[in-house]
């Protein structure tokens, strides 16, 4: 792929390394550029680099009417040698064309992906923020651009990557359990829909249902299947719970549940944790038995932004509470998450492949 850099003159974009005096939150900031390419003729074009700035697009635009619009979220870390490094974007790159596909938006070589999500770190390198847990979160999507207002799939899209420098999700660390909402009453997928994708939509769906979490001060909601008997996903997250022997359970992907990269990649790291991990169909009234019983000691969501977020209970709709073991963040927990960070950062060896150093390229 041939990329077209029509960066900001020199006097106008970072000369030095990005040193914040305090927390820089996450997701708010942006670098100076983004990338783009087009869609149209039967082929993705234009490959490009550009300063940041607003799109051109028709009121007609498609993705505005019909939600045909799909991301992904991954990140970069600079390891100790000041290089940065990019942790499993080629599981986004596949997950994106997953979901380009459950949406009928024409799929983007995964390699194409990659190499314009380099291309923009290496550019922009300058705005790693340089301070403790900090990334750079990666924020690829693709959005319908025909003006038209007939219902079916566009023949126009427009492929964009933007990078927010980052500090930690969880700025002290995982020291605290959220409380989660499980309702009856709010669904995030059902079988056939768009659950396993990326879809905007799903999220603009899911804003109702955190509303309502709010209001029983759950962070977010747990949602069940379409008949209420099966755990599926936890807000953003994929749920897992851990029993008392240190097992990790993962509720079964299906055609309503995101397949996480976090969570693929914890079952992947199941003999660096010393445990068992895996995947099974887990039923509300069974799990909510065995954490009453003691039998599931911790629980939690598995996602990019946060890595693990810790459950110290759940409320039922009626007002009913259930604390998962001392309601506090345990030690299986905080393993899991000081080995996936500590990979990420390269502090430790993780599987072959999995960070992969940004090649210094900029023009």
């Amino acid at each position: 792929m041939e990329i077209t850099y029509n960066l900001k003159p020199a006097s106008e974009r970072r000369t030095e390394q990005f040193k914040p005096e305090g927390n820089v939150g996450f997701g708010s900031l942006r670098t100076d550029h983004m990338f783009l390419m087009d869609y149209h003729d039967g082929q993705w074009c234009d490959p490009r680099i550009v300063p940041y700035g607003p799109f051109e697009m028709a009121p007609g635009a498609m993705a505005l009417h019909y939600g045909q619009s799909i991301f992904e979220g991954a990140k970069a870390f600079m390891h100790e040698d000041g290089e940065i490094y990019t942790f499993r974007i080629n599981k986004n790159a596949e997950r994106m064309n997953r979901s380009a596909d459950i949406v009928c938006i024409p799929n983007i070589d995964e390699q194409v992906q990659m190499d314009a999500i380099n291309a923009l770190i290496d550019v922009d390198r300058l705005w790693f923020p340089m301070q403790e847990g900090a990334c750079l979160y990666i924020r690829p999507f693709i959005f319908a651009t025909e003006d038209r207002l007939s219902v079916s799939p566009s023949t126009r899209y427009t492929f964009c990557v933007v990078l927010s420098p980052s500090g930690a999700y969880y700025a002290a660390g995982v020291n605290k359990g959220i409380r989660l909402l499980i309702s009856k009453t709010f669904h995030r997928a059902v079988s056939g829909g768009t659950g396993a994708s990326k879809a905007a939509g799903n999220y603009a769906a899911s804003l109702r249902a955190g509303k309502a979490a709010a209001a029983f001060g759950a962070s977010q909601v747990l949602y069940l299947d379409s008949t209420n008997q099966q755990i599926e996903e936890a807000g953003a997250m994929n749920h897992f719970h851990i029993l008392k022997d240190g097992t990790v359970i993962i509720p079964t992907f299906t055609d309503t549940i995101l397949k996480s990269i976090t969570s693929q990649s914890i079952m992947e790291l199941g003999e660096m944790l010393g445990c068992e991990v895996r995947q099974e169909t887990v039923m509300l009234d069974q799990f909510i038995a065995d954490i009453e019983s003691g039998e599931i000691i911790e629980a939690g969501g598995f996602g990019t932004a946060a890595v693990v977020s810790a459950v110290g209970s759940y409320i039922f709709e009626d007002g009913h509470i259930v604390t998962v073991g001392n309601g506090e963040v345990g030690e299986h927990v905080q393993r899991i998450y000081k080995l996936y960070t500590e990979i990420q950062k390269g502090h430790i060896q993780g599987p072959e492949g999995w960070v992969k150093r940004v090649e210094r390229l900029a023009k």
